[in-house]
């Protein structure tokens, strides 16, 4: 039986958070806690590095604030217009990226401040998924199975009560909370994971499916569908029903998904060698990509000129599956036929590391706004999706490993 949710402060901060805050670097705008209202959103791109987060002004690239902070980082916007959170060794910590919105019925208040790192943080072994969903945020931890949920708006008000669950093992995993009150989970041990379960609100398993060998990650589509990645293809979970998906290919990996809440299609990667079948210094470079309809459970599997890595997946402003290749350019299809709609060359030719926590060209997308890193030349380039025309071009000292965008 799997355990019960329990609810409980978790009202702990990460060994030298303080410090952390502390170091905050001096921006370009008033070193100041004080709020600016503006006349419009102001995006902010944040990008990590060895050594540090660093976030940039979403329209000009210009640097706003730099923030030191060790270790192999990780970032996630908390889908709240103003905050990501940053997984370090010890758990997540969250970062206020200085600009925000206050809605007053027909339009909203816009503001800015100065960035900093919080004090708001949340402790476990191996921290690993973040995902925002249904206005909650779900944090998973790899090391005790352990799931903390809470609302989306939640880290304005310093440190947030979470609603805790405990898979009944350990595991490289991934959580989704649900409005109506449910937690899906995936589920598995040290040793293989299996699929996922559809939690109830006392604890107790709704519904649960063990035909996704390896499942990992997630993905959310149109009409509340979630998407869960297998070795053989995809588990799709809609209200109380889980289904399968079976791919084309007898091992066909579907781990890193791309979701929009516009679109019932999914944009997934798709290998189709065993990593046993690999040498130990060895990686799948795909040249294939999937797109899978929530609605239909149609897998559609569509040929890249080009391979590409977990970092390359994204989705456009009106659900575009958007991929960066390792040609350098920047592919748009259209997800619900596969057909290519645009290439854009942005950066030169690139190959992925044989390890994943290397620097590597990576893609995200806000609103029409593509973000690409090339740490080859050290660059961040934002362009338009559609047309590929360049919108702003920054020179950086440092390697991106890992962005986040917040729409301020």
């Amino acid at each position: 039986m799997d355990k019960s949710i329990t609810l409980r402060l978790a009202a702990f901060a990460i060994a030298g958070a303080a410090l952390l805050t502390a170091c905050s670097g001096e921006s370009d705008e008033e070193a100041t806690s004080s709020p600016s209202e503006k006349s419009r959103a102001t995006p902010r791109l944040v990008v990590a590095y060895d050594g540090g987060v660093r976030v940039l002004d979403g329209k000009s690239l210009e640097q706003v604030s730099d923030v030191d902070l060790d270790g192999f980082l990780r970032l996630n916007s908390a889908g709240d217009s103003r905050h990501v959170v940053v997984t370090t060794d010890d758990g997540f910590q969250v970062l206020d990226t200085g600009a925000w919105r206050e809605s007053h019925g027909d339009h909203s208040h816009y503001f800015t401040a100065s960035p900093r790192m919080t004090d708001i943080a949340f402790e476990g072994p191996k921290p690993g998924h973040v995902v925002v969903h249904d206005d909650t945020i779900t944090l998973f931890f790899d090391g005790s199975g352990e799931a903390k949920t809470m609302p989306g708006d939640a880290l304005s008000d310093g440190q947030p009560e979470t609603v805790d669950y405990r898979a009944p093992h350990a595991h490289h995993g991934v959580a989704v909370k649900r409005a109506d009150g449910t937690l899906v989970v995936s589920r598995g041990d040290e040793d293989s994971r299996t699929g996922v379960a559809i939690i109830g609100a006392n604890g107790e398993a709704i519904a649960t499916d063990d035909r996704c060998p390896g499942v990992h990650g997630e993905a959310a589509a149109a009409d509340g569908a979630l998407a869960f990645g297998c070795e053989d293809g995809i588990l799709l979970v809609r209200g109380g029903e889980i289904t399968k998906v079976t791919a084309p290919d007898k091992y066909a990996r579907i781990g890193n998904q791309a979701g929009d809440d516009r679109s019932p299609v999914i944009l997934g990667d798709y290998k189709t060698i065993p990593s046993d079948a690999l040498g130990d210094d060895e990686i799948e470079r795909p040249r294939k990509f999937s797109l899978t309809d929530t609605r239909t459970g149609q897998l559609r599997v569509v040929d890249l000129p080009a391979s590409y890595s977990f970092r390359s997946l994204a989705r456009g402003q009106d659900g575009e599956a958007v991929i960066l290749g390792t040609d350098g350019a920047l592919y748009v299809f259209d997800p619900a036929t596969g057909r290519q709609i645009a290439r854009h060359q942005v950066i030169g030719e690139w190959t992925e590391p044989a390890e994943w926590q290397e620097p590597m060209p990576l893609v995200e997308v806000l609103g029409g706004t593509a973000y690409v890193s090339d740490p080859a030349t050290d660059t961040v380039i934002a362009l338009d999706v559609l047309s590929g025309s360049e919108v702003a071009r920054t020179s950086l000292d440092v390697n991106v490993t890992e962005a986040a965008v917040v729409t301020g």
